[in-house]
């Protein structure tokens, strides 16, 4: 039989660490501790945990260079719970590599859910925007990759170019948020800049393609002033 699946907590709190530590050992993992960043990137370094649970507001030191100095040689799924609510905190962590963002207070049923999301999903290594073969399936939504085109209950969307380019990159990393500078620079490059207006373009045009209903999606999710979310697959 398998070993548990070990996740190491940092948070300086006690009562918040001991909380989601039993939160996760009623989920079948094994849970570790760790209060403060120095500690936490010894224990990462040490025990090689299978995902990280990671507090930004850290006493020595602040969690976002955890994040940047992990991400130098590991793709270690990192999810931070943190009580920094602004736009800016969560583009920031999820940039330098964060699989996700949850903000405090949290439900059980969330977190659960965003860490069995971010240990099925780790980062590539390069580009992502192509490449891949096979399919992808959410729902009545269908992603061809081999003929780069998109189905929805078994019709064509039409989508062009560019919009399959965007709907195909968030597929690969479904259920997790890619924030607008990440879809941006895989599609257009790195010097395209950070106007998103043209992103939120082909958006409103993929959304009158693949959802019923456009205002209410059940595809793609906007994380307001962050990003785009894709469903996760069947």
């Amino acid at each position: 039989m398998a070993g548990k699946q070990k996740i190491l907590v940092v948070e300086d709190e006690s009562s918040i660490a001991s909380f989601i530590s039993a939160i996760l050992e009623a989920n079948g993992f094994e849970a570790m501790t760790a209060h403060g960043g120095r500690e936490a990137y010894s224990a990462i370094t040490s025990h090689c945990p299978d995902a990280v649970i990671l507090d930004l507001g850290l006493p020595d030191m602040d969690g976002m260079k955890i994040i940047r100095a992990v991400r130098e040689w590991s793709t270690l799924p990192i999810v931070v719970v943190s009580a920094r609510t602004h736009e800016r905190d969560k583009v920031e962590a999820l940039d330098a590599g964060a699989d996700d963002y949850i903000t405090k207070p949290f439900g059980t049923s969330e977190l659960m859910a965003r860490i069995r999301t971010a240990l099925r999903h780790t980062h590539t290594s390069g580009g992502v925007a192509g490449g891949d073969s096979g399919t992808f399936r959410t729902g009545e939504l269908t992603v061809d990759y081999d003929k780069r085109r998109v189905f929805v209950s078994g019709e064509d969307a039409h989508l062009t170019q560019n919009e399959y380019k965007i709907v195909s990159l968030l597929s690969k990393f479904a259920g997790r948020v890619l924030t607008y500078d990440v879809i941006i620079r895989e599609l257009w490059g790195p010097g395209a800049g950070g106007d998103n207006q043209i992103l939120r373009v082909n958006m409103a045009n993929i959304r009158r393609k693949i959802e019923k209903n456009p205002a209410a999606p059940e595809y793609i999710f906007t994380e307001v002033g962050v990003g785009y979310r894709m469903r996760e697959g069947n």
